[in-house]
């Protein structure tokens, strides 16, 4: 039988090519594409009077299971994202910047599991076990009954894991894994897709739960092929800015829970903190009414998230003003000042514009539109917002103000520290409690002319 010819693998999108090109024809990208090996011949390959497999156990949609038992760590925020703890024979990737905290928060997290009673191993490919110790004192976990190993064969790691068979097994990273029957570098394409597959099928067969740490690339993304993020059943990315002390962790992924849940630390010297109440941490700042300030009542998952949204609008003395955005969709701005200007009749041309979400946070939901104009507005007017308001909704490119799911959750949240009105669009069907004062409005033009006197 004739050997199957090699294939190449965008290292970014994943696309498979027959011949090696200098650019990628699915995603665009220059100088992605890698060889690798064949793979073995199939079952398609095979006449109709060869051996069979065997035939699979069908059943119906009817059939009733019971749920999966979920080991919890005691790390409410961590438990929170994975969907209310650690499902059994799971697989979990997290991904996040280089300094940014995912060893310290899986090293807390393995401790506080090995706590509870849970066998855990700690494999690290980065780190000498003498390493993970020292940050182990300075954590207060020397206590925890943790088994730490250092090793980048994979082939040895799993003849480990068969070994001692924990419950759970953090790996980090994938990308320095190793397995000696792929021709090819650690952290290429066909070693990382290669050292996932048997990791998460160990974990399968196995029922060990594991963790793995992926590096991400300067976009942002997890580096290697994206199929690794299909393999496992949970993608975690660890979120925070270095001039921050706080941390978000995010679930893009998740088969046994809703994705988009955070979980909110805080990075102090003892390591990672739980915050409870994010809304209260991320307006802790917030001092006195200041034009450019408004307070945006968010939904991160299942939580409802106070975020203070800062606008500065200076003039420009360049000839295409700067629009600096962080915390935001920069397109989103981008529309929703052609909104103000084309809709309402106010012109940021020749205006600087800076916008920044305080505390480090990124907000992605479109119900940010009428806070992020109204912070817009209130610096361009040099008019500062009352103190008590809230504001949420989504701004239509005709200016109209469309309702946004779980308003009583949003409303709730900001009654409960101490906020007493709000503006929300005209066909949101919740109504607050004691105490609040709700304001809906049609569209914009209402609002500006409400707020500021004009439309």
């Amino acid at each position: 039988m004739a050997k199957s010819p090699a294939s190449f693998i965008c290292s970014q999108c994943g696309a498979v090519h027959p011949k090696w090109g200098g650019r990628c024809d699915t995603c665009g990208g220059w100088n992605t594409l890698v060889e690798t090996a064949p793979l073995s011949a199939g079952p398609g390959t095979r006449t109709l009077g060869a051996a069979r497999g065997q035939r699979i156990t069908l059943s119906s949609l009817a059939a009733e299971e019971a749920p999966p038992v979920r080991a919890v760590s005691g790390m409410e925020e961590f438990d929170r994202v994975l969907g209310g703890g650690l499902v059994p024979a799971s697989a979990i990737l997290l991904g996040g910047d280089p300094g940014i905290g995912k060893s310290t928060l899986l090293l807390q997290v393995a401790a506080s599991f090995a706590r509870s009673g849970l066998k855990c191993l700690y494999i690290s490919g980065e780190e000498a076990p003498a390493q993970v110790r020292m940050r182990a004192a300075r954590l207060g976990l020397t206590d925890a009954p943790l088994h730490l190993g250092a090793e980048t064969s994979l082939r040895d790691i799993l003849t480990t894991l068969d070994a001692e068979r924990p419950a759970l097994a953090v790996i980090d990273s994938i990308q320095t894994l190793w397995a000696d029957m792929v021709d090819a570098a650690p952290g290429s394409v066909s070693q990382v897709r290669a050292a996932c597959h048997e990791l998460v099928s160990f974990a399968k067969k196995r029922g060990t739960s594991v963790i793995l740490v992926g590096h991400v690339t300067k976009d942002g993304q997890i580096a290697g092929p994206r199929v690794v993020e299909h393999m496992v059943d949970t993608v975690l990315y660890f979120e925070g800015e270095r001039g921050h002390q706080f941390r978000i962790l995010r679930a893009v992924k998740n088969r046994f829970g809703p994705a988009d849940e955070i979980g909110v630390f805080e990075m102090t010297g003892a390591g990672l903190a739980e915050v409870a109440n994010p809304s209260a941490l991320f307006l802790s700042e917030r001092g006195q009414a200041a034009p450019g300030s408004a307070v945006f009542a968010g939904m991160e998952g299942s939580r409802p998230v106070l975020t203070e949204i800062q606008a500065l609008v200076a003039p420009s003395t360049l000839a295409t003003p700067r629009r600096t955005v962080v915390g935001l969709d920069s397109g989103r701005v981008s529309t929703i000042l052609a909104v103000l200007e084309s809709r309402c009749a106010i012109p940021f041309t020749g205006l600087d514009v800076f916008l920044n979400v305080a505390g480090g946070m990124k907000v992605i939901e479109p119900a940010a539109d009428l806070a992020l104009a109204a912070a817009l507005l209130s610096a361009r007017e040099d008019v500062a917002l009352p103190p008590d308001l809230v504001i949420f909704g989504e701004i239509s490119l005709s200016g109209a103000l469309r309702p946004v799911g779980q308003a009583e959750n949003r409303l709730k949240e900001a009654q409960k520290l101490g906020f007493s009105q709000a503006i929300a669009p005209e066909r949101t069907k919740a109504e607050p409690g004691d105490g609040m004062r709700l304001r809906k409005l049609p569209d914009l033009v209402t609002f500006v002319g409400e707020m500021f006197g004009a439309g």
